[in-house]
């Protein structure tokens, strides 16, 4: 059975400042690649930590259909908050455990309902540590981020 993966990087210019995400799906059966699709985007004023969650829930909002999926991800945040903090959040109202309202709400809330539809597992690995998938990841969050970074003017000799 062919299993399925993302593998999803956020990436900003300046925190907050312009910023990217992007996200490599792969469909494999064992060491064979059936198909892959890249997805990226971005924002012109943005957060690095917003970057990560909205390539992971851009992942899960592209699949058609409830499906079983690795997403891999370099944010301990992303992985951390997902697997862990997110319950306590809801059981309190979306505040955090000293009771102030959770940072990025709305898309920690939109991710959960992207992930609801699916069996998910979350997997972390070291960013920027030479993982071809991961560091192709990057590339679609740096490419997302392009057309929001201030162009610099050229030289003149």
């Amino acid at each position: 059975m062919p299993e399925l993966y993302a593998y999803t990087d956020g990436a900003c210019s300046g925190n907050p400042g312009p910023g990217g995400w992007g996200a490599l799906l792969i469909a494999r059966d064992g060491d064979k690649v059936l198909k892959e699709r890249e997805l990226s985007g971005g924002e012109p004023d943005t957060t690095n930590n917003r970057m990560e969650l909205m390539a992971a829930i851009s992942a899960l909002e592209s699949l058609t259909r409830p499906s079983s999926i690795i997403v891999v991800t370099d944010s301990a945040y992303v992985k951390n908050g997902v697997t862990g903090w997110i319950f306590g959040w809801k059981r309190n109202g979306w505040k955090t455990a000293d009771k102030k309202p959770v940072k990025n709400v709305e898309l920690w809330q939109r991710l959960d309902q992207a992930q609801a539809r699916h069996q998910v597992e979350w997997r972390w690995i070291k960013g920027h540590a030479g993982h071809e998938e991961n560091e192709r990841a990057d590339a679609l969050a740096r490419a997302g981020m392009a057309p929001f970074k201030p162009q610099k003017a050229e030289s003149k000799p």
